[in-house]
């Protein structure tokens, strides 16, 4: 009997430090998405709000949908990569803080096909803010993990910015 529970102990343990462990790959990114929500070439539109779509995303309440290009470098003319399409809402009651759902849906380059979920809070006024990748397709199958959002460029009166996003992830 001793024996037989000696043999299958070394079995497990063979098992366990043999077998391939599933370890998650972390990958570092920095991308930049261009909001426009004036201009010939607007990319957000504000839908709903205490003065209906005429409302500004500056005011408490607003909401808003958005479908902006997402690019390798801070200039709108270098390579895009993918879009950021999703919902802005207005959630501070000074309105200077939107809460953010929307995912970044990588359509050139390395991980074409593939996509980010990005939630969280932006209190836009901050140099730094903390949101969180919730899910993710393809290349981020799997994905979790955390990134640091900074403006580059904001004109509040065109409500026209250029946000830089730093993320870093865990998937499989």
């Amino acid at each position: 009997m001793s024996n037989l529970f000696f043999i299958f102990t070394l079995t497990i343990l063979y098992a366990v430090y043999t077998f391939p462990t599933f370890q998650p790959k972390q990958t570092s990114l920095v991308f930049y998405v261009h909001d426009h929500f004036t201009g010939d070439h607007s990319t957000a539109a504000t839908v709903a709000g205490k003065t209906g779509a005429a409302s500004n995303i500056l005011q408490f309440g607003t909401v808003a949908i958005v479908d902006d290009p997402v690019t390798e470098g801070s200039s709108i003319d270098s390579a895009l990569i993918g879009r950021a399409q999703g919902i802005y809402v207005n959630s501070q009651l000074d309105g200077k803080g939107l809460y953010m759902v929307f995912s970044v849906i990588f359509t050139n380059g390395e991980f074409k096909g593939s996509s980010l979920e990005i939630q969280g809070s932006d209190i836009f006024t901050m140099k730094e803010r903390e949101f969180g990748i919730v899910s993710g397709t393809g290349y981020f199958r799997f994905v979790k993990g955390y990134g640091v959002m900074e403006t580059e460029f904001m004109d509040i009166a065109t409500l026209r910015a250029t946000l830089k996003l730093n993320v870093t992830l865990q998937h499989y």
